[in-house]
């Protein structure tokens, strides 16, 4: 114990023994007529208290200077209780030369005379001090200042982007909030003119084992952007197929009764700015899911496809993560395609994760469904079926679980991807 007092009482000590922060001043002084100053400077202040709460007695001190050469070290004054200052007193050629005051601020870097010199406390007060009033054109130079400082227009408004009228005045750029502002202070949509996109556009022509002539709906612009697929599968230009303006053209193998065709392409430039489809994978949601503990079967995640977003000939792929947070209890997990049950699994207890993925390929009747599951215990299992949900209306895809002994079943991650 006696060691452990030791310790602590010396390092008290030692913080109370420490010496205060000192400010470095440090400059080369001159005479009017260019000579270095030499002499002596009586530095002076009354008591005050530091940053550091060490007590600054007053008193005095003489620092010389020898051609012009000036360096102290001060305690701060300005962090100082109460407020104080140091008076400064320049003595040369055996009389006092003038008397400044300092207010030396803390700082690691050495600081010049004029970083600490300030005008003399009380040198001026209100009684003797006469009010006068200044005109602009009493200060040199300040009414051209003025003049040359941007002023507000009259369309000014804060919050939003500034820009130069003619007139040399600063006024507010108006638009919308997703527009881009141009040099010359204007607005508009970002990007100029977009390009228009047909997606799932059906060929016209007879589909009947013989004709090998179809028609687009619109002209591809440019040409290269045509993917034409046929009953899902990609036809390559030139080799099953020729394209002359919107006139399309297959080669030997004309299309056969009871197929697909779908064509997507891009359009000259316009103003439509509807979002759409394009040729090639896209993710339709993805994210995290959330979280039962319930007995019956909740939603812990969904996916809303909108109407006359799928075609026949894509193929929508599913795939999830779960977990299981507790080991008293079994639990449930489902897969639904609209109002198709896709796939329902029973985990134990043991099974802190579970994985699982579902495929569905899209029919003009519906859809085609197959999936596959696994978890840490849970036996691998898949299987098919098909399903009539009405996905050119739209359809959800809907995430499940259920717990028997109100534990934590979680979604971690889902994802839906559609494949043209």
């Amino acid at each position: 114990m006696i060691p452990r007092l030791f310790f602590v009482s010396a390092s008290v000590a030692a913080g109370l023994w420490a010496a205060p922060p000192l400010t470095t001043i440090q400059d080369v002084l001159y005479k009017a007529d260019g000579t270095r100053f030499n002499g002596t400077l009586t530095i002076s202040w009354t008591s005050f208290e530091a940053i550091d709460r060490s007590a600054i007695l007053q008193q005095t001190t003489t620092v010389t200077v020898a051609n012009g050469n000036l360096q102290v070290q001060l305690v701060p004054t300005t962090t100082a209780t109460p407020a104080a200052f140091y008076t400064v007193v320049y003595h040369s050629d055996g009389r006092i030369q003038f008397q400044e005051t300092w207010a030396v601020p803390s700082s690691v870097q050495s600081l010049r005379v004029r970083d600490v010199r300030i005008p003399t406390p009380g040198a001026a007060t209100a009684g003797n001090v006469t009010a006068t009033q200044v005109q602009e054109s009493d200060i040199p130079g300040l009414i051209s200042d003025l003049g040359a400082r941007p002023l507000k227009g009259p369309a000014y408004s804060s919050g939003r982007v500034a820009f130069v009228n003619p007139s040399g005045a600063m006024e507010t750029v108006t638009g919308s909030p997703t527009d881009c502002v141009r040099v010359d202070g204007s607005s508009g949509p970002c990007g100029g003119v977009p390009p228009n996109f047909v997606d799932n556009d059906s060929p016209a022509g007879i589909v009947d084992g013989a004709n090998l002539d179809f028609t687009l709906t619109g002209v591809p612009s440019p040409a290269s952007s045509l993917a034409i697929y046929r009953n899902g599968v990609l036809q390559k230009v030139a080799q099953d197929f020729t394209l002359s303006g919107n006139h399309l053209s297959f080669a030997a193998n004309p299309p056969q009764p009871g197929d697909t065709l779908l064509a997507s392409y891009r359009l000259a430039g316009g103003a439509d700015t509807t979002p759409q489809l394009y040729p090639n994978p896209q993710v339709l949601c993805s994210g995290l899911g959330g979280a039962t503990n319930s007995s019956t079967l909740a939603s812990v995640g969904l996916c809303n496809i909108p109407a006359g977003f799928l075609a026949p000939g894509d193929r929508v792929e599913v795939r999830f993560d779960l977990e299981h947070q507790g080991g008293a209890g079994a639990f449930t997990f489902e897969v639904h395609w609209g109002a198709t049950t896709v796939l329902s699994r029973n985990a134990a207890a043991v099974d802190a994760l579970a994985t699982g993925r579902a495929d569905a390929a899209l029919t003009a009747q519906g859809a085609q469904l197959s999936h596959q599951s696994w978890g840490a215990s849970l036996a691998f299992a898949a299987g098919v079926g098909t399903a009539v949900d009405d996905y050119n209306a739209g359809l959800a895809i809907n995430f499940l679980a259920k717990s028997t002994q109100s534990e934590t079943v979680t979604l971690k991650n889902f994802t839906v991807t559609r494949l043209p």
